[in-house]
């Protein structure tokens, strides 16, 4: 078992379920019910279509490895989790299957990677421009086809002309429209990932989310939600420097076409990539109680 074991009578660990539970709800109940309605929204319904993880999945609670639960069987059908002989209940990590060693040993070398390069500030946004660059004049779909660019096609087509486009994030860089690619200063791959990722980057820091569900039932809750709490936020600061007119939405936009938006768009990216240090420290620490683990035998 982890070290550090701490028993949790069952009234806390109830309580930090349910808050859990009414956190998460902020994000989740908004989402089901536009879906519900047949509606979409381009901001805040992204983490739930991207991302794989369903909302039912975010708002179930975790207690991660540590806590040792008391009158907690139902914890019994989620695997690691085992019964000690006094009867209480709690994450064995050594009990887990195989394939979450595999997920943390990738994660926990792209987290420890990306932390040790300084961040690189001062991209704008431009990968959310790079997607819609030029699609009008090859007849193709902007991948938000029912909200309009701010600055209209040709004004659209004209920033990305004008401006270094330095995208560093496969996830972003393979959605460049095929004329926007040749601009950018590098090409990303899946397969350098480790080498390239950094840690000034809004889809490195929305991914913490994605790294945070990966190695669940290993994440406690709190911090599952802490990295969808961040991810949220850059998402809408992602979308705020984007070409499109978000104002229907309440969005004021970040006008990265002036001195004036680029200046604000690399404070507010300092700010989130600052918040991102803490969260990615503790991702890393699981990893490494994952990897450290050895399967029962």
């Amino acid at each position: 078992m982890v070290g550090m074991d701490r028993r949790v009578p069952e009234p806390e660990w109830r309580a930090r379920r349910d808050e859990h539970e009414r956190r998460v709800d902020a994000w989740t109940l908004g989402h089901l019910a536009r879906r519900e309605r047949g509606e979409k929204h381009p901001v805040a319904d992204f983490l739930f279509t991207y991302y794989s993880h369903r909302p039912a999945q975010l708002e179930q609670w975790h207690p991660g490895p540590g806590p040792v639960l008391r009158d907690a069987d139902a914890f019994l059908a989620v695997p690691g989790h085992v019964r000690r002989a006094d009867g209480t209940v709690a994450l064995d990590p050594a009990a887990l299957p195989d394939r979450h060693r595999t997920t943390a040993a990738f994660v926990h070398a792209l987290l420890v990677a990306t932390a040790a390069r300084p961040p690189r500030l001062g991209c704008f946004g431009l990968h959310e421009w790079a997607m819609v660059y030029r699609t009008v004049q090859d007849g193709a779909t902007p991948r938000h086809a029912a909200v309009p660019l701010r600055l209209g096609a040709a004004g659209t087509d004209a920033v990305i002309e004008a401006l270094p486009v330095h995208c560093t994030h496969h996830d972003a860089y393979r959605f460049f429209t095929a004329a926007a690619r040749p601009r950018n200063a590098v090409a990303p791959t899946r397969a350098g990932q480790v080498a390239l990722e950094q840690p000034g980057c809004l889809h490195a820091t929305m991914d913490l989310y994605k790294w945070a569900y990966k190695l669940a039932p290993a994440t406690p809750g709190e911090l599952l939600a802490d990295c969808f709490a961040l991810a949220a936020d850059v998402r809408e600061l992602d979308m705020r420097a984007s070409p499109y007119d978000l104002s229907a939405y309440g969005f004021e936009p970040i006008a990265v076409e002036t001195p004036a938006g680029r200046a604000e768009y690399v404070r507010l990216q300092q700010e989130v990539a600052d918040r991102a240090v803490p969260l990615r420290a503790a991702l890393s620490n699981r990893c490494e109680l994952l990897l450290g683990a050895v399967r029962p035998g």
